[in-house]
């Protein structure tokens, strides 16, 4: 699960600095980025299930996690193997299952804070320099895939490749590479927007949970 969290970092954690080699981003790639987070930003709500997985430099399959999450506004809620993750936009509860116990902080809101709505929108900044390589089909989709770098090269990784379905304008998967030669991908298997979702599941109901822990850090 740390292992998780720190892919998630890295996708989208550089979101403080500003790089003066902005001027050299391909137009074209950034065209795509900013109409996928434009596009993500006009539904009410979202529903999404994915996959994570992590190879080593061979492209030997390491370990494979399947998950979901629902979000609306600022409120969120994460089930992957072992952890589910709520937030009702003010409070985090992050549940143990193989503890049972369930933390709670407050949410940060700060610019650089870790949400899965950032993960959909924020997953491009002005530290990364980016170029768009060209299309892949994949099955019935058509695929863009635009190439990744990071400007600060102390960073653990030196490459992202994001890929946008051409005609959803939606983020169809994004794969990181370390510099240790292992590989997290993030793919989005199935995404739906706009449905119904009360804002109960977005708050941890102990009475769910028997015996649970509860650990209050707010």
């Amino acid at each position: 699960m740390k292992r998780f969290y720190t892919f998630l970092i890295l996708l989208i954690g550089v979101v403080t600095i500003k790089s003066q080699a902005q001027a050299t981003n391909d137009p074209n790639a950034k065209k795509i980025l900013d109409g996928v987070s434009t596009k993500f930003k006009t539904f009410k709500t979202v529903k999404a299930t994915f996959t994570y997985k992590v190879e080593n430099a061979a492209g030997k399959a390491l370990s494979s996690k399947t998950g979901s999450v629902s979000m609306k506004g600022t409120k969120y809620r994460v089930n992957i193997v072992g952890q589910e993750i709520f937030s009702d936009g003010v409070n985090v509860w992050t549940y143990d299952k193989a503890a049972n116990e369930v933390t709670i902080t407050k949410l940060d809101n700060s610019s650089n804070s870790l949400t899965p709505q950032k993960l959909f929108t924020n997953f491009y900044d002005k530290d990364f320099l980016y170029k768009l390589n060209g299309e892949k089909k994949q099955g019935t989709k058509t695929l863009q895939e635009i190439e990744m770098t990071p400007t600060d090269k102390t960073k653990p990784f030196h490459k992202v490749y994001v890929y946008v379905d051409k005609n959803g304008k939606t983020l169809s998967s994004t794969k990181v590479m370390e510099k240790s030669g292992n590989r997290y991908s993030y793919i989005v298997n199935t995404l739906t927007p706009n449905g119904t979702i009360d804002d109960k599941q977005f708050v941890f109901d102990v009475k769910k949970y028997p015996g649970v822990e509860v650990v209050d850090l707010r």
